[in-house]
């Protein structure tokens, strides 16, 4: 079934795979053609999304998105699916893929919260961890931590003399 999968992954669709070790596969794709390949994954048995992150390119001015998925079939070889595709970080629109993945909503609303990734079609972009607004969302590279923190607690006066 690997070689099979590999090869339709790598023909179907503008992707390239890179076989990690046994049961683990990179695939990188462009931008286009993820929800493609997310469905075709999920009809191939990789029916459990376990994780979406981000990785800041700053100096490639791109978001890395990763989606990692599992087979949990008993019939599947345990495998582990990393789909990899970039977007511009000036304009960080993407589509959500909850109507593949129901679980997708809160990693899609904490990846808008923490890096400003904008999910198309998804129905509650809302705050999930934060209770503040910040002009640069607090996990692209180009947040300002100490300027943050002067800002937010500067004022707050220090215990002098105290152990």
């Amino acid at each position: 079934m690997n070689k099979s999968l590999k090869k339709k992954l790598e023909s179907d669709f503008d992707s390239s795979v890179e076989i990690l070790e046994k049961n683990g596969w990179t695939i990188t794709a462009n931008k286009n053609q993820v929800l493609d390949i997310l469905r075709f994954l999920k009809g191939e048995g990789f029916d459990y999304l376990a994780l979406i992150s981000c990785v800041d390119w700053i100096e490639k001015g791109e978001f890395e998105l990763i989606y990692i998925l599992s087979s949990y079939l008993a019939d599947k070889e345990k495998m582990h699916l990393i789909l990899k595709t970039r977007i511009p970080r000036k304009k960080p629109d993407f589509e959500t893929t909850i109507h593949i993945f129901e679980n997708a909503e809160p990693y899609e609303r904490e990846l808008h919260e923490l890096f400003g990734v904008n999910f198309n079609g998804h129905p509650r972009l809302e705050p999930l961890f934060l209770d503040r607004n910040y002009k640069t969302p607090p996990f692209r590279k180009d947040f300002d931590t100490r300027k943050y923190v002067e800002e937010t607690f500067g004022s707050i006066k220090s215990v002098e003399g105290k152990k």
